[in-house]
């Protein structure tokens, strides 16, 4: 009886958004075809003339505008997801450059036969709606979801963004994405840089002059001050290599993903230890994807060390076709959650960045497993 009460009538608010929206194909499809046959026809008609291609190129620009209206549509009364192709950018300014950009524009002349097929489809779908409105009403909720299939199809078909435009979307939030972590990495690196290594060089350049001024009056202060400075130089040493294992490991680039991820692990603070297995055939990814996948088990189990009060975590790296796949579990509290501006956050982005995909398995109580698929590139020339 709950469930019966939760489960959405057939005649509630989306019925009739779909009703109002087959309804409403009749005029506005009526409209489009009207504005857009006129306006393109008669373009087409005095190409020839001065006046010809600014008109076609004017007609074009209309049916855009009813395929933006079309899209609009679509997502308030079918639900489609249909999104917003870019907008038209000329690559010169002044008249010239707005015809020609609107003349060699897919989206236009797809958006002008849009227009012309809606009056005919407004036609039976606006005849049909009123027919079932009147006399076909046990049948109305199953026509009217076959009539939003078929609008939603042709929205999305003829006046969506075609799949170049949503890959040049797609690329442009990556190369965002990509600029974001590296400024952030280049802000992180300075300020380890100031806050660390460079702090304790000036200590020691200090201390040395100290030094080098006591040599002759107390040579066994001076001995004691260089045995400390000697000290210092250890610890420098030892944050620059902690640094520079931070931007790239070297074992990493010699090595491979085994080593570098056996290292990680080694390092790693849970109790119980951490298990790796990476299976790679003996091959190796390119640079760019092993780095990303080298950083993101890194960050993922000083997470699980810091937050997640586990005890122990597995590693498993392996080549599944043409993607490179990597399962990092512990066994800690669980309820991590990829929240904007966090690490997990940052570290889908990184890996969305080369397509990518990250995702998260974290009930309450646990365990935790993060999966991660990169594409595969074998690097070029290298091996092992």
């Amino acid at each position: 009886m709950e469930d019966e009460a939760k489960r959405p009538s057939l005649y509630g608010a989306r019925l009739w958004r779909q009703v109002r929206h087959e309804l409403l194909n009749f005029p506005i499809g009526l409209a489009g075809f009207v504005a857009t046959v006129v306006l393109v026809s008669v373009g087409l008609g005095l190409a020839v003339t001065v006046l010809g291609l600014p008109l076609l190129a004017f007609g074009l620009s209309s049916a855009r505008q009813f395929g933006r209206l079309a899209r609009a549509r679509a997502r308030a009364d079918l639900g489609s997801s249909v999104g917003e192709p870019p907008p038209l950018a000329p690559r010169r300014a002044g008249l010239t450059g707005r015809v020609v950009a609107a003349l060699s524009d897919g989206l236009s002349w797809r958006s002008v036969l849009y227009c012309v097929v809606m009056l005919p489809w407004g036609v039976v779908s606006f005849a049909l709606t009123l027919v079932l409105l009147i006399v076909g009403w046990p049948a109305l909720p199953w026509a009217m979801r076959a009539l939003a299939m078929a609008d939603r199809l042709l929205v999305e078909g003829l006046v969506g963004p075609g799949a170049l435009a949503e890959r040049v979307r797609e690329l442009e939030d990556d190369r965002g994405a990509v600029v974001d972590t590296a400024a952030a990495d280049l802000r992180r690196i300075e300020r380890d840089l100031h806050d660390g290594a460079q702090a304790r060089l000036v200590a020691l350049a200090m201390d040395l002059g100290l030094a080098k001024e006591k040599l002759t009056e107390d040579p066994e202060a001076a001995a004691q001050m260089v045995d400390a400075a000697h000290g210092e130089v250890k610890l420098a040493l030892q944050e620059l290599r902690d640094l520079a294992r931070g931007i790239h490991p070297a074992v990493l680039t010699d090595r491979g993903l085994d080593a570098a991820l056996s290292s990680v692990a080694a390092r790693c603070t849970l109790p119980g230890g951490v298990r790796v297995r990476v299976e790679l055939g003996g091959e190796r990814p390119d640079s760019a994807v092993e780095g990303i996948a080298y950083f993101t088990v890194s960050e993922l189990l000083t997470n699980a060390s810091k937050h997640s009060g586990a005890r122990s975590a597995s590693v498993d790296v392996w080549r599944q076709d043409d993607r490179l796949m990597l399962a990092v579990e512990d066994d800690g509290r669980g309820g991590a959650v990829v929240r904007p501006g966090g690490g997990l956050a940052g570290l889908a982005e990184r890996a969305e960045s080369v397509d990518g995909v990250f995702v998260v398995d974290s009930p309450a109580g646990g365990p935790t497993t993060v999966a991660v698929e990169l594409p595969w590139r074998t690097r070029a020339g290298r091996q092992g």
